[in-house]
């Protein structure tokens, strides 16, 4: 039988401890060992950090975003809404100018 694992979940103080951890000079499976988590967990978090670093760990998926980012999403999800009207205008377009020809007698 397979044994069902439930997914740990660590919060942001956790997650910058464990950062803090490694730049002791100690190496992602020595920190991971401590801590009872894998080493690749440790070193993603660390690269999150980095390449993030005070916006890291917002929980949920969810990134904090500058308002710049946040600008371009919006904008990207409006295109996107635009292209699917327009698609389905043009296929309406051809509908309609294919069924007057069948029946522009009556």
């Amino acid at each position: 039988m397979k044994e069902t694992r439930t997914r740990r979940s660590f919060d942001k103080a956790f997650k910058l401890m464990v950062v803090e951890l490694h730049k002791t000079g100690k190496t992602f499976t020595e920190v991971g060992r401590e801590l009872g988590i894998s080493g690749d967990l440790v070193r993603r978090w660390v690269r999150e950090f980095e390449a993030t670093g005070d916006h890291s760990f917002t929980g949920n998926g969810k990134p904090v975003l500058t308002p710049e980012e946040r600008e371009i999403t919006e904008l990207k999800k409006a295109l996107k809404e635009a292209q699917i009207e327009r698609d389905i205008l043009k296929k309406a377009v051809s509908i309609f100018s294919k069924s007057d020809n069948k029946y522009s007698g009556s």
